[in-house]
């Protein structure tokens, strides 16, 4: 299924359109329209300073413009790919956040991870699985840059970093699904609460998240009842403000103070394997 509404290519050149063509007034070759198209193009990606995505910006202008990458659009609560669906195109979120969410045979529904500006959804397209048990929704809306599958796979097959920092990246990954486990069943609803509102701020331009009550019941394995309790207690200690479908953090230290240890154990992984510096090593 091709999710999102579709944009300018960024680095995407066409296969089968000739570079030059032949004028017969000047008798002389001259640059195609494709042609001029594309080294425009080339030279915007060129003069780009961040592309918006931690792993991206990772790679090289050179290694960013055979992804072929296109822009799309995701509204809140639209979904990427279904269960069981194969995977044709992989996404790097720039300002939508993605959930990764598996429902059970009675319906209920549990975060497994998210995914926004720091990665990317559908690494079963270069593990080799081609489908995954779960749906990816987003749960913020925004903008993501699209791959077909196949060029993820072919550039992967290459090496390199980009080889290394989507492996990487899985890793921390593994370790946010693990730890999500581990906060959903020993933790209680208003720390697995701030651990998803650190997570979505580290992730989004501002201090403000659009969201539904159902899905941050979802996101957190809770009911609606009791994640309305536990954000009215972080909004009565000063620390969010919260309204239907509307969130303001307000203190983010202090969210930071009553957070479990899973938040930082997530965050320390992170900028360990695709920190600032881990980027300009794998740049190199």
């Amino acid at each position: 299924m091709e999710a999102g509404k579709i944009h300018a290519p960024i680095g995407a050149t066409g296969t089968n359109v000739p570079k030059v063509i032949f004028r017969a007034d000047t008798k002389q070759y001259e640059p195609s329209l494709a042609a001029v198209l594309e080294s425009s193009m080339s030279k915007a990606l060129e003069t780009q300073e961040s592309v918006g995505n931690y792993l991206l910006s990772a790679l090289s202008t050179e290694d960013r413009s055979r992804l072929r990458l296109r822009d799309v659009t995701f509204t809140l609560g639209e979904v990427l790919y279904e269960c069981d669906e194969r995977i044709d195109y992989a996404y790097f979120p720039t300002t939508c956040v993605v959930s990764c969410l598996y429902t059970t045979r009675d319906g209920s529904t549990a975060e497994m991870a998210l995914a926004g500006n720091d990665g990317m959804i559908g690494i079963a397209s270069f593990l080799g699985g081609g489908a995954v048990p779960h749906r990816a929704v987003a749960q913020i809306g925004g903008h993501a840059l699209k791959i077909y599958a196949k060029t993820l796979q072919e550039e992967f097959a290459r090496g390199g970093p980009f080889q290394q920092i989507l492996l990487r990246y899985t890793q921390t990954l593994i370790t946010q699904i693990s730890q999500t486990a581990v906060c959903n069943r020993l933790h209680p609803l208003e720390q697995r609460l701030c651990r998803w509102l650190l997570l979505c701020h580290d992730r989004v331009n501002g201090s403000e998240i659009l969201m539904t009550q159902e899905l941050i019941a979802n996101m957190v394995g809770g009911r609606r009842e009791s994640v309305t309790v536990a954000a009215g207690h972080l909004q009565d200690t000063g620390l969010i403000h919260y309204s239907r479908g509307h969130i303001k953090i307000l203190d983010r230290e202090g969210l930071e103070e009553m957070v479990c240890e899973c938040y930082k154990i997530v965050n320390d992984e992170f900028n360990r394997l695709i920190g600032v510096h881990q980027k300009s090593e794998l740049s190199k």
